[in-house]
């Protein structure tokens, strides 16, 4: 590993310790007084503690007119207050702004004649492009400067009259909900004019939420007003309320907003996951105990949760929980239909730091339970904690559900996973993956083994999918109706942020070149340009992920781990 790689690999590990820009004492002195921190306490607005949170955690961006700050569907960890002149953030339904206007690629799916045709059309130099794509024709504008890249709408006027869009002026914030929740930007959000930022990454936020009860309610009043109606109706098991905007305004109005564990943490899933198991769950703040009467039905807002149950001396791990999964449905509904409490089966734990969304057993039997057409659609709604004695009766082992956490692949929703006992080595699927990318595979038959069962290096499109923050053009974007993560070859600039954030190597950086096979160089610097590639599910081809399709002893399929049945039934075939 070159020494670059190393710094890259500690800031990326260890971010509360590097500061997120330079920011000298007269700037840091004039955001102090800032009227975006009017609201917090005098004495802490004072303090040594306010001002080394904006020293570490906080830096100053510029941008110019039409440039693009955030945008709808991004993951962001990172929250902007604005210091100088004004944005506007896009209000409309999804997917209003074309996919080529904010620099994502666009799905054309092709025809039978074509799929039919790569078999001899395609390209025999590895990685070859056709660099009259990327001009301006693309559709996609790029603005460079210094060693900034960044997509613009070039007609600010025209999509402001065209588009409906509110303003934001020098104070205010935006971008906070998805930078502690580490979720998905719920809007796209572009500069008029020339706009001065303070960008502040989760970490000073969550001082701030910390140290000023007043902040921290205002932010909490935030995701409430803002976010939490769309979370909640997001969620199978509140779809029934989606028509119901005044049964759907009482649970926002009872539910309780809770955190668990600390930000300040640093480690990996799989590192926190097995120190979890040697120390028998002891470092993993509990939730909801075993045993205890629910108080309501716990979501989870963001994060990971452990469900477990005692065994012998200790705890077994039943299942996990991602976002948007509750636990503590059948437990109520059973209460209710027997007029006697039920206890919880299983006890709740946080893996890392998590935040809740708790909604009170009264308004559960209210709005739930009785409206449920029955228990089995409930809990099929639901997705509770009985999925623990589910796993059970299908025989999937406790070893095997602890490689699947270890190894983080639960947070896969197209894991790709390989039965060995059933797979002949004959590389059939990633010919076939060739063949759908222009004679470029996109993963690689080979990764973590349990037993017979192993799980391919090849994009999960993750539930999570953190190679998406940070990405200055956008370029990786999960696409709102195929749920796929995908990569713009057109905008991707080859920064690599995506490759060293994915936590499972499965982006590559390839150096790409001209039909003659020769290398494709930058005008300037003359050196070969880079871009980043990745299992797209062979989105545009007819029938889906080609690697699937051509297995010849069905050895091969594409699993989203939170489906618990298909899984265990295609472990156990």
């Amino acid at each position: 590993m070159s020494s670059s790689s190393k710094i890259t690999e500690t800031i990326r590990l260890k971010p509360i310790d590097v500061p997120l820009g330079e920011i000298d004492s007269t700037s840091v002195d004039k955001l102090i007084g800032l009227d975006a921190f009017s609201g917090l306490d005098p004495e802490f607005r004072k303090s040594k503690t306010f001002r080394k949170i904006l020293e570490k955690d906080t830096r100053l961006v510029t941008y110019q007119d039409g440039d693009l700050i955030l945008r709808r569907g991004d993951w962001g960890n990172s929250a902007f207050f604005v210091v100088l002149g004004t944005v506007h953030v896009e209000i409309e339904a999804e997917g209003v702004f074309p996919h080529a206007l904010l620099g994502r690629r666009e799905v054309k799916r092709k025809n039978l004649f074509q799929a039919i045709a790569q078999w001899w059309s395609n390209c025999r130099v590895p990685e070859y492009r056709d660099v009259a794509t990327y001009g301006p024709g693309s559709g996609t504008r790029q603005r460079y400067s210094g060693d900034n890249t960044r997509i613009y709408l070039q007609d600010v006027p025209a999509i402001l009259d065209r588009y409906r869009t509110i303003s934001l002026g020098e104070g205010e914030l935006f971008g906070e909900l998805a930078a502690l929740g580490r979720t998905r930007r719920t809007a796209t959000v572009f500069a008029q004019g020339s706009v001065q930022l303070l960008e502040m990454r989760w970490q000073g936020l969550r001082d701030l939420m910390r140290r000023d009860t007043g902040f921290r309610k205002q932010i909490d009043e935030s995701f409430r007003s803002n976010a939490l109606r769309a979370f909640l109706a997001s969620c199978p098991v509140f779809s029934h309320l989606a028509e119901d905007q005044e049964s759907l305004s009482e649970v926002i109005k009872g539910a309780k907003l809770d955190t668990y564990g600390e930000y300040d943490k640093v480690g990996t899933f799989r590192e926190l996951a097995e120190e979890g198991t040697r120390t028998n769950l002891a470092n993993e703040p509990i939730i909801a105990a075993e045993g205890d009467y629910p108080n309501g039905i716990v979501m989870i807002r963001n994060g990971l949760a452990r469900v477990s149950r005692r065994h012998h001396n200790g705890h077994m791990t039943v299942c996990y929980l991602c976002p948007g999964q509750v636990f503590g449905y059948d437990e109520i509904a059973e209460g209710h239909a027997t007029n006697e409490p039920v206890p919880l089966k299983h006890s709740l734990r946080a893996i890392g730091f998590i935040s809740l969304v708790t909604i009170p057993t009264p308004l559960v039997e209210k709005h739930f339970v009785e409206n449920q057409p029955s228990k089995s659609a409930a809990r099929q709604n639901a997705r509770t904690s009985t999925q623990g004695p589910m796993l059970q009766s299908h025989h999937i082992t406790e070893d095997f559900l602890e490689f699947l956490i270890q190894e983080r692949v639960v947070n896969g929703t197209q894991t790709m996973l390989i039965d060995l006992d059933r797979c002949t080595r004959c590389d059939d699927c990633v010919k076939a993956c060739a063949t759908a990318h222009d004679n470029d595979p996109r993963f690689v038959r080979q990764g973590p083994i349990h037993q017979q069962v192993m799980v391919a290096n090849a994009c999960m499109h993750c539930q999570d999918p953190v190679c998406m923050i940070e990405c200055p053009t956008g370029a990786i974007s999960r696409h709102e109706k195929e749920g796929v993560v995908q990569i713009n070859d057109r905008t991707c600039i080859g920064c690599s942020t995506c490759s060293k954030n994915c936590p499972y190597e499965a982006i590559r950086m390839v150096e790409i070149r001209e039909q003659d096979g020769s290398l494709i160089r930058d005008s300037t610097t003359k050196l070969p340009i880079i871009k980043a590639t990745k299992c797209d599910l062979c989105v545009d081809q007819l029938g889906g992920p080609a690697c699937q399709r051509a297995c010849p002893h069905d050895a091969l399929v594409r699993m989203d781990m939170s489906e618990i049945d298909e899984l265990a039934d295609w472990q156990n075939r």
